[in-house]
């Protein structure tokens, strides 16, 4: 599939293969990119600080103690969870993406993010559970009952990508209908809770939190390691796939699991944080000129670069970063659907 680029052989044990040239550069670029935004997001805020100071609190224990509290408790919590969202984000977009064989096809679009954050609503307040471990579970069983009618619904003998998307925007659209109406049903203390919520913010976000989702993160990432490599086999049909001894009901099945753990693990730590998972893995397909949106470090890199900018530019603007990715990856998503319509036409 990269035939005639410049290739890297990696050899890490377990894991080891061929890494073109281009990605690995891209990918230090965008490490770069992270962070040096992760730096200019923790000078941010009420208790101003520059470059050289946040520098000196993160490596110099000897530092100022007020600085060292503001950089260490507050704003570097912050930025790690910018970047975990991010890249499991990214991640869950390129699963589906693949799957769907479609750049429309994200959790974004389908339906299951919206599922997810259907289920967390109805943890908050018709059960009343506030807790990081309950609202997970909350978002992984909406969003998977979600995928689960999504799939039944646009199912007709052979799947189809387009039906499968466009049953998807109405299912998503029935659940945020529900959604509304259940916080038209309640106080409106419980409704601005969850309305906050909602917007997607990485503020107040400690290592309380981190800790249990970087860990989640790390195993459901282990997990789909072998999805870089058996998803693009599954683009080129089934039969394909079946001839290089792949069960392809059984790997979509997986893809469609770990998909949604990973966007139910962003959605309860910090609410749904849109149009990443659509955006992230096109870019990085477009950087690296790869024939598949699988590409697993470059994807994640390219997610995290761009929630740890986005909430940057959030800080500076004093809004949720979900306010940002929403209004920039609505011009994307935009300009993708007409892309789609060109290419159609």
């Amino acid at each position: 599939m990269n035939v005639g680029r410049k290739q890297t052989w990696i050899d890490g044990g377990r894991v080891s293969g061929r890494v073109t040239t281009r990605s690995i550069i891209v990918s230090l670029v965008l490490v770069v990119i992270t962070l040096a935004a992760g730096l200019f997001s923790m000078t941010i805020g009420s208790y101003s600080l520059d470059f050289a100071t946040v520098l000196d609190a993160l490596f110099n224990p000897a530092a100022d103690p007020d600085a060292r509290q503001v950089v260490f408790e507050w704003r570097l919590p912050r930025v790690l969870f910018a970047v975990l969202c991010g890249a499991a984000l990214a991640l869950s977009g390129g699963i589906f993406q693949s799957l769907t064989r479609n750049p429309l096809g994200s959790p974004d679009i389908i339906g299951f993010g919206v599922g997810a954050q259907f289920g967390v609503t109805l943890t908050l307040l018709v059960f009343g559970l506030n807790t990081y471990l309950f609202k997970a579970a909350g978002a992984l069983v909406g969003g998977m009952l979600t995928a689960l009618l999504v799939y039944v619904l646009a199912a007709k003998r052979t799947s189809s990508s387009f039906r499968l998307i466009i049953v998807g925007i109405g299912v998503s659209a029935g659940l945020g209908s529900l959604s509304s109406w259940i916080l038209i049903s309640v106080s409106v203390e419980q409704a601005m809770m969850v309305a906050t919520w909602g917007a997607g913010s990485l503020a107040s976000l400690g290592f309380d939190q981190l800790l249990p989702a970087a860990v989640v993160f790390v195993i459901v990432v282990a997990a789909s390691m072998p999805l870089a490599r058996t998803l693009p086999v599954l683009e080129m049909g089934d039969d394909a796939a079946m001839e290089l001894g792949m069960r392809p009901g059984r790997t979509r099945l997986t893809a469609m699991i770990l998909g949604v753990a990973l966007m139910a693990l962003v959605t309860a730590a910090a609410g749904p944080i849109s149009f990443i998972a659509l955006a992230a893995p096109q870019i990085s397909q477009r950087l690296t000129r790869s024939n598949t949106p699988m590409g697993l470090a470059p994807v994640m890199l390219t997610g995290a670069a761009l929630v740890v900018v986005s909430d940057a530019v959030a800080q500076l603007l004093a809004v949720p970063v979900g306010v940002v990715t929403v209004s920039v990856g609505g011009l994307y998503l935009a300009w993708l659907l007409a892309t789609q319509y060109r290419s159609r036409a």
